[in-house]
């Protein structure tokens, strides 16, 4: 066999190798529908179809088709506004995927590749949840109104009684493990805010820290519970903290309705609802308008 013979006959092998590992995708791609003049390949159907096996979603081929179909219309909408999704954006989605299922960006290209999925497959998704949450940053967000006045509604709501009370309180801690027993004599001889200190100095490595002024709501509910439990003077039972045991001292203690805190969390809860509804709604009329032609 000459050198020439050889070198072909390696290199048909290794051509030969190579394609065993390229998952079969037809010859030509033909499109199976167009989104406002956008054509969508079966070959992309296929791609995303297969991305759907590696994750466990079992809505088929029409299920695929509909999801590339509604990130068309994502996109469009994006671009006619003038957001554009960089490669860098994408790049950094992809990475992040990778860190959420603790392997490297090459091993995940590898897991998408054994799965007969092309990479681009991903990043297209990715590109597409990019654009669309900006688009609903922009778009969407300032329609969305929150009323403040059933905010404070549900948040009296979800008031209980042990959360009706404002404090200004001293923390007690003894520094180190095994403290309970001193602990638990210093506050069987607590006298109140005034002499806190004083009576510190009768025991080694405890710090009394003012805490200042604080809300119920501001609290866990056990340690708010407890403290409803008190008057002014009192001192909670110690507790466990990361440099020791713990005791607040109630220095004030005044009945006061606050709902700052938990208007916040039920802000966050509110909006996202409400910023949920209007995106897909947005979505409805956006997919309502566009020109979808099945082939």
């Amino acid at each position: 066999m000459t050198l020439a013979n050889l070198r072909r006959a390696c290199g048909a092998m290794f051509i030969g190798l190579a394609l065993a590992f390229i998952p079969a995708v037809p010859a030509m791609a033909a499109t199976v529908v167009t989104v406002n003049g956008e054509p969508i390949s079966d070959v992309q159907v296929d791609q995303r179809l297969r991305l759907f096996r590696m994750e466990g979603n079992n809505t088929g081929r029409n299920g695929a088709l509909e999801q590339l179909i509604t990130e068309a219309i994502q996109i469009q909408e994006a671009k006619r506004i003038g957001i554009n999704v960089s490669n860098a954006q994408v790049d950094d989605a992809f990475l992040q995927i990778a860190r959420n299922l603790n392997v490297s960006r090459d091993r995940l290209q590898q897991m998408l590749q054994e799965g007969g999925v092309s990479s681009t497959t991903l990043q297209d998704r990715l590109r597409a949840a990019i654009a669309w949450n900006s688009l609903a940053e922009s778009a969407v967000a300032p329609q969305v109104q929150i009323s403040e006045l059933e905010l404070d509604q549900q948040a009296a709501q979800q008031l209980a009684d042990f959360q009706n009370f404002d404090y200004i309180l001293k923390e007690v801690t003894f520094v180190g493990g095994s403290r309970s027993g001193q602990a638990n004599q210093y506050r069987s001889s607590f006298a109140g805010c005034g002499t806190a200190v004083e009576l510190s100095l009768a025991y080694t490595d405890v710090a009394v820290v003012d805490v200042g002024r604080r809300h119920a709501t501001q609290m866990p509910d056990a340690i708010a519970k407890e403290l409803a439990g008190l008057n002014v003077g009192g001192i909670t039972k110690p507790r466990a903290v990361a440099s020791g045991l713990s005791m607040l001292a109630i220095c004030e203690k005044v009945q006061a309705q606050d709902l700052t805190f938990v208007k916040g969390g039920l802000r966050d809860d509110v909006g996202g609802d409400a910023m949920e509804r209007e995106t897909k709604a947005f979505l409805e009329r956006l997919r309502s308008q566009a020109k979808i032609i099945y082939q």
